[in-house]
């Protein structure tokens, strides 16, 4: 074995107590796209990189440089950014005011390279767990959505805890967002969010039976479809986003959010495919880029071969459960260099546990997506000697 393979050779732990020997193989040669990707419209959600010396749990502080170097990063590789999303600890640590900060300086860099990006309107300005009124939750949704607007970002409708929360039956998220989708300028992409990522939108859109939040979802889509360029689903069921996809208006987009099966979803098959807005897209976008560009080319061999071996990682870092999927996600990013640390907002670092982690290696590695195994195991060592394994 030579030195180098030597030096990438760690001892990951087993959940039966021993210690595995693994060297990881060389890094994937991912070509980056020449021209604008075209079969797709593809957005990868981007987690953000906490200041690590900063009291991260008085207020959110962010390494302003590391986080938006990661977002050139997805652009230089032609995915969009999706801005402020889940994946980016919304609700999850990301306050609002440290929100309202990185929306405007993610679309102020977007308009210097005229890259594309959508950003996140919620309603979290709103007290967490605060008893509020419809009313409180529509003008919230509309100071988000109207601040991006204003800045000429495109906007994406979250799913609400406050709607979800207050609303009492359908007929009040339709109130709620019709009178949202009345006023933005749009078009939007509407977000539903099922409560495998988050337990409080469990019945959204006023019913905790999917094929009847189905029915109420789409006769809001079909009522305002001049308004909206999508719907991102992410229920985790490729079933539900075909059926769902195969009965949208014309000019609206699915926005695949499965990140179990997105290989799958984004081909497509004979009636149509997902366009996507992906969280794992964060992790994986080197080859999530190359299979874009194959699909453009007609290369559907070369599409299977680059996006399927990714799929086994995702499946994990979605795993349950699936909310602390950030965890992996930040993980991927501090071992490929991405940042200098492993610390979240919210020490939210420690939502996986090491076995959990050491999985995520091998798997990344076996998905080629380690892009410089040397430097990926030497920061994999740091970490496991800090969890005491020598």
């Amino acid at each position: 074995m030579t030195g180098a393979r030597l030096s990438q050779q760690l001892r990951l732990p087993q959940a039966d107590g021993r210690l595995l020997a693994y060297t990881p193989g060389p890094a994937a040669r991912f070509e980056a796209p020449k021209t604008p990707l075209r079969s797709r419209v593809v957005y990868a959600a981007a987690h953000v990189v906490c200041d690590p010396l900063a009291d991260n749990l008085a207020g959110t502080h962010l390494d302003w440089g590391a986080t938006l170097a990661f977002r050139h990063y997805l652009w230089d590789l032609g995915l969009g950014v999706a801005e402020a999303m889940d994946t980016a600890q919304r609700g999850m640590g990301l306050d609002y005011k440290a929100t309202r900060e990185l929306i405007r300086h993610t679309l102020a860099d977007a308009r210097g390279r005229g890259a594309r990006v959508v950003c996140g309107a919620g309603t979290d300005q709103l007290p967490p767990g605060a008893e509020v009124s419809l009313a409180e939750v529509e003008d919230a949704y509309l100071e988000q959505g109207g601040a991006i607007e204003a800045q000429g970002g495109g906007v994406v409708l979250m799913a609400s805890r406050h709607l979800a929360a207050a609303a009492t039956c359908a007929d009040d998220y339709l109130r709620v967002y019709d009178r949202v989708l009345s006023q933005l300028k749009g078009p939007v992409v509407l977000h539903w969010l099922g409560e495998a990522f988050d337990p409080a939108l469990r019945g959204y859109w006023g019913s905790a039976d999917l094929d009847e939040a189905t029915e109420i979802c789409l006769n809001l889509i079909q009522h305002h479809a001049a308004k909206i360029d999508g719907v991102k689903l992410s229920l985790l069921s490729k079933e539900r986003e075909v059926a769902l996809r195969r009965r949208l208006p014309a000019d609206v987009k699915m926005y695949s959010g499965d990140d179990f099966h997105y290989d799958e979803l984004i081909f497509g098959d004979e009636e149509g495919y997902s366009h996507a807005l992906l969280g794992i897209f964060d992790a994986v976008a080197p080859a999530a880029s190359a299979a874009i560009g194959a699909l453009d080319a007609g290369d559907h061999e070369r599409y299977w071969r680059l996006l399927a071996p990714t799929v086994p990682l995702s499946r994990h870092i979605f795993g349950s459960p699936t909310y602390y999927y950030k965890t992996g996600i930040v993980f991927l990013a501090y071992l490929n260099g991405h940042q200098t640390h492993f610390r979240m907002v919210g020490g939210l670092e420690n939502a996986r546990s090491v076995l959990h982690l050491c999985e995520l290696f091998v798997l990344a590695d076996k998905a080629g997506l380690l892009r410089d195994p040397e430097e990926a195991s030497a920061r994999m060592r740091t970490f496991l000697a800090l969890a005491g394994v020598s």
